[in-house]
């Protein structure tokens, strides 16, 4: 994980929550992370919002959202 890290703390326009939130969305499953390693590779001029755009089409991209309760608010 910590040469995924420098990867995305390389990536031209980077900040520290975007990394913050790649690498929360990839740690819980390693497929996520195959899958957007794969997407950096092939696409080595992708910008931040590259990155976020492509995880956030993802199929599994809401299965960590926190919804807020009716009653919470």
């Amino acid at each position: 994980m910590e040469a995924f890290a420098i990867k995305l703390n390389n990536v031209a326009d980077s900040y520290y929550g975007f990394v913050v939130a790649v690498l929360t969305y990839v740690k819980n499953k390693e497929s996520r992370l195959e899958v957007v390693e794969s997407f950096m590779n092939n696409n080595p001029s992708a910008l931040s919002s590259d990155i976020l755009e492509f995880i956030s089409e993802q199929d599994d991209f809401y299965e960590d959202a926190a919804y807020a309760h009716a009653d919470a608010v």
